[in-house]
């Protein structure tokens, strides 16, 4: 039986220009290319839709907040609708304050910005969100509060307070298998 014919050609860009945005650079405390988390996401995202510009979004969703890309040039490469739900997935940094300093702002911004957001927003959003609350919950099994120190902000409770933060900006994508998965990690993990 013959696979059926998918036109991929966005999506497949998308990935190349995500695999050579993210050269050379490292998952923070996992030993393996930064590139696997955006195909994660990518693959979470495909649970949820086959929109291929939401898959492609989901592959860049990191790439304006940890590369030198900009948002221009995703909108040049990929058009306005990926410019814009890349944009929405990527933390704003304040000029003049550390990652540390700017921490909970940020992170309260992103859960606003979120509530806020589309649907399609909502979905690349929970395929990065996911694939992050499964390394954390892979992690905290195996070094336990260990595993805080690999952040900026250093304590449990603020992870928690942030997490629990984005199920709720993500409750809209309640009815998918990938938010309840990641409701049951932070769940899992944030145990009291």
């Amino acid at each position: 039986m013959a696979n059926k014919y998918i036109d991929s050609t966005l999506l497949d860009k998308a990935i190349v220009f995500a695999v050579k945005a993210h050269a050379n650079t490292e998952r923070r405390g996992k030993g393996f290319p930064y590139i696997v988390h955006p195909m994660e996401a990518m693959e979470i995202v495909a649970t949820m839709t086959t929109d291929q510009e939401l898959l492609a979004a989901a592959a860049l969703h990191d790439v304006v907040e940890d590369t030198d890309v900009t948002v221009d040039e995703i909108r040049k490469e990929f058009g306005d609708r990926i410019a814009q739900l890349v944009d929405a997935e990527s933390d704003k940094f304040e000029a003049g304050q550390t990652e540390e300093e700017s921490w909970h702002a940020r992170k309260q911004a992103a859960i606003d910005r979120l509530a806020a957001a589309s649907h399609d927003a909502k979905i690349v959003a929970l395929g990065d969100k996911l694939s992050n609350m499964r390394a954390i919950a892979r992690d905290f099994s195996e070094i336990g509060d260990q595993l805080w120190n690999r952040f900026h902000a250093k304590d449990p409770k603020d992870h928690e307070w942030h997490y629990r933060g984005l199920v709720n900006s993500l409750r809209e994508l309640s009815d998918t298998h990938a938010f309840k998965e990641f409701a049951g990690l932070v769940d899992s993990v944030f145990a009291n």
